[in-house]
């Protein structure tokens, strides 16, 4: 029976009631959100005479609850205006509504008397068929679902979404005794697909994958920073980015997430895994005890691993906690020569050789830590998964890691790491040792563009479910490869597509980049029907390569640098004016002379998390890749009277001069950098370059004809250069904008006027060009560009604010 998800009902609306909700909003799904009703009144509603029985009472909470995650940062939401695709209501007035909707989810507090009391009363108004499930992170769901009827039962299981629903992928589901085969595969493939997730179905064991396996590492750290003498400061450097970790590494982390909850889970995996070798290692230790006490919880009580203090002078300073003495102290930096040796390694995989086999602390610490964990993960198959892909998932989604255990493991080798493990007292698990006695040399393998596992039952390499939706470029980037350079890798996506993969440092784009972009499209117009430009690096692109623009401006080379931001801005009219389709799809940062590729091309497919925006200013200059000359197309485009045109060219005008930057990319329909109608957005990053495939191959079908570059874009002249100058000098009298800023914004606004034509007119793309260039090189040669350009490169940062 084909299921259909219209209408859901998610009862609790609690930090992750709330940001449950957001998420189904994220995706145009109406929600209702329930929770209990007040049973007495605040001294707000005493005063206004308010009674119990008032609406605005007893929906009180939950209109609380919703309000305060829609303010929170960062923001559960894509948009401010899909939370009205949110009803609130209280569990006793309106629990009759929950039998209109597909499905409901129970995200109340973690007591199971509580649940199943909230069950009872769900049951009564709940329609036959809806599905039903639990958002718990440990209760088993065996207990929930005892006593229900058959229907219920059939229809149950837990989906256990990760805090913040939003931004982290892990979606675990986990069924009941009795929970429908085909129930299961719709959530999986409903949490893929519409959600963005990377759906796990669990067993019901103890904190199922993500948190059993997550909280082991955690604990694992704890104990082993005071075995090992180590502070805080030194764990964190050794467990972040190094490793492809997240910048917070772990105390951070903790802090951020709140101690209660560690130990909440921690203390109930002691209670409920007594078999488990590694059984003793959920026991806290005596100062995270200490911490609980002081309610020392992190980020929500001020305090925790780290402590930000007020100086007198009114800055802030960070402190850390002292494991030995239990005080804070000033933080001491962290240094290891082992970690010395990876900085010119950019690929993380190829990290971890060189890391265990440190000869200081660090060495020490990963050997330590690594065989653990592999022990660890090796000894829960099959008790949390018959699968070890699935544990590997978990983490990268639930916990951020970038490579999950037994991926890890791979990198080491598998007969080193088994090595490593009896070195450190450990033995894994026995299908480990079968696995190479079966001529396995690894848990994964890539065939054909696709990545196969270690099946255990089968004792063979199973190609891992799913990848039919998806193209993995890791997978595909050597056998497709068609064109390379220092900056990009163009694959053969097959049915006549190419994909250009930026391979620069950060994904900037110099001339190396453009290069290949020119090489790409000289290919496709050939041979081939359709370009892509996708990658899969941390950020889409970060903008422009500043050393080469501030090289050149230092050496006061105008000519050379002149002759460089027309390369660019030529490159990405041949995005726009090729004879092939053009599809950018974007993802996370895409600022800068990223922002300008995707505005120039045919289509974007952007990931709903991308930041997105002309972001120039920062360093003193105006976007000069084609971005202002394109948002002044794009205004003109909009222009529909006389008395708003001036208005649309200054909603223009802004989003370069305020260096707006969307917060997802629903926002950048807002500024017209993604057009309603034209660009899409995708929910699930590993689908994205498929759909982008799909789409270009879509347009090149339909009989895709280059395009005739544009004559006829309307430009105000005078009557838009004055309005701009005046607004200029009001910001600057103000004391709103620097001297320097107000030039740029001056420069900018001749840009966007067309100069100073005396009147309205018509112009070519290429007339805006050159004044674009003109500007951009102008500004280059200012002072304070230079030192904002020269500070920028001291601190490594992007071209961005």
């Amino acid at each position: 029976m084909k299921r259909n998800i219209k209408k859901v009902a998610v009862i609790g609306s609690g930090i992750m009631g709330s940001a449950i909700a957001c998420h189904f909003a994220n995706i145009g799904v109406e929600v209702l959100l329930l929770d209990i009703i007040p049973r007495e009144l605040n001294d707000k509603e005493k005063k206004k005479g308010l009674s119990l029985e008032d609406e605005v009472v007893r929906n009180r909470i939950v209109n609380q609850d919703l309000q305060a995650s829609l303010k929170s940062k960062p923001s559960p939401i894509y948009h401010q205006k899909f939370a009205s695709r949110i009803t609130t209501g209280n569990l006793e007035d309106d629990i009759h509504k929950v039998s209109e909707v597909d499905w409901i989810l129970e995200v109340v507090v973690e007591r199971l008397d509580i649940k199943k009391q909230v069950f009872d009363n769900l049951e009564k108004h709940r329609t036959p068929g809806t599905l039903i499930t639990s958002n718990t992170s440990g209760i088993p769901i065996k207990f929930m679902s005892e006593g229900r009827s058959e229907d219920f039962q059939k229809h149950f299981c837990g989906t256990h979404f990760f805090n913040p629903p939003r931004y982290l992928r892990l979606f675990e589901i986990i069924p009941g005794p009795k929970t429908s085969p085909e129930v299961l595969d719709f959530l999986n493939g409903y949490g893929e697909k519409f959600l963005g997730k990377k759906s796990v179905v669990a067993k019901d064991t103890p904190a199922f994958i993500g948190n059993r396996v997550g909280i082991f590492s955690i604990m694992s750290l704890f104990h082993m920073v005071k075995d090992m003498d180590m502070t805080i400061e030194e764990v964190d450097k050794l467990t972040g980015p190094v490793i492809g970790r997240q910048k917070s590494a772990t105390f951070r982390t903790v802090d951020v997430v709140g101690l209660d909850t560690l130990v909440h889970v921690a203390n109930g995996l002691y209670e409920n895994v007594p078999d488990d070798e590694q059984h003793d290692l959920f026991k806290l230790p005596g100062f995270i005890d200490t911490m609980m006490e002081n309610k020392w919880l992190g980020s929500k009580t001020g305090q925790g691993f780290y402590k930000k203090e007020k100086n007198k002078d009114g800055s802030s300073n960070i402190k850390s906690l002292d494991l030995d003495t239990l005080e804070y102290r000033e933080r001491k930096s962290a240094s290891f020569a082992t970690l010395e040796l990876t900085k010119t390694i950019d690929k993380v995989a190829d990290r971890f050789e060189v890391l265990i086999n440190g000869k200081d602390k660090a060495g020490e610490f990963y050997r330590k830590n690594f065989s653990a964990l592999f022990a660890y993960v090796s000894n829960r198959i099959p008790e949390i998964s018959d699968d070890l892909y699935k544990i590997d998932d978990a983490m990268q989604a639930g916990f951020g890691w970038e490579h999950g255990p037994f991926q890890i493991w791979d990198a080491i080798g598998v007969e080193k790491g088994i090595k490593l493990m009896k070195e450190q007292g450990y033995e894994p698990a026995a299908w480990v040792n079968e696995m190479i006695d079966s001529g396995s040399k690894s848990f994964y393998s890539v065939k054909n563009g696709n990545t196969y596992y270690y099946d255990i039952p089968k004792k063979e390499q199973v190609k891992v479910p799913g990848q039919d939706a998806f193209i993995i470029l890791d997978n595909i980037r050597e056998s497709k490869e068609v064109f390379k350079n220092s900056g990009v890798v163009v694959e053969d996506l097959g049915d006549g597509i190419l994909n250009v993969e930026f391979r620069s440092k950060m994904n900037s784009i110099g001339g190396d980049v453009l290069d290949g972009i020119n090489k790409a499209i000289d290919l496709a117009e050939k041979e081939y029907q359709g370009l892509v430009v996708c990658n899969d690096g941390k950020n889409f692109s970060v903008g422009a390569n500043i050393g080469m623009i501030f090289m050149m401006a230092v050496e006061q080379e105008y000519d050379e640098l002149n002759m460089a931001i027309k390369y660019f801005q030529d490159t990405m009219m041949r995005m726009r004016y090729s004879s092939i389709p053009t599809v950018s799809a974007p993802h996370n940062m895409t600022l800068g002379g990223g922002c300008e590729l995707s505005l120039h091309a045919d289509k974007v497919v952007a990931h709903a998390e991308t930041y997105i925006g002309l972001v120039e200013f920062g360093v003193g200059v105006i976007s000069g890749g084609g971005g202002s000359k394109e948002m002044t197309v794009r205004a003109a485009d909009t222009f529909q009277k006389d008395d708003v045109e001036l208005n649309r060219l200054r909603e223009h005008f802004l989003t370069i001069g305020m260096a707006k930057v969307s917060t997802s990319a629903y926002e950048a329909y807002d500024t017209n950098i993604l057009q309603k109608g034209k660009d899409i957005v995708v929910m699930n990053k590993d689908r994205q370059l498929a759909i982008a495939k799909q789409h270009a191959l879509l347009m090149a079908q339909n009989g895709y004809t280059q395009p005739i570059q544009r004559t006829d874009v309307k430009v105000l002249g005078k009557q838009a250069l004055g309005a701009f100058y005046v607004g200029t000098d009001q910001m600057y009298a103000g004391k709103y904008i620097s001297e320097h800023d107000k030039k740029i914004a001056n420069k900018l606004a001749y840009v966007m006027a067309g100069g100073d034509l005396s009147g309205s007119s018509y112009v070519s793309e290429q007339y805006l060009l050159d004044l674009e260039r003109e500007a951009f090189l102008s500004l280059t040669g200012e002072r304070k560009t230079l030192e904002r350009l020269q500070h920028m490169l001291k601190k490594g940062k992007p071209l961005r604010n």
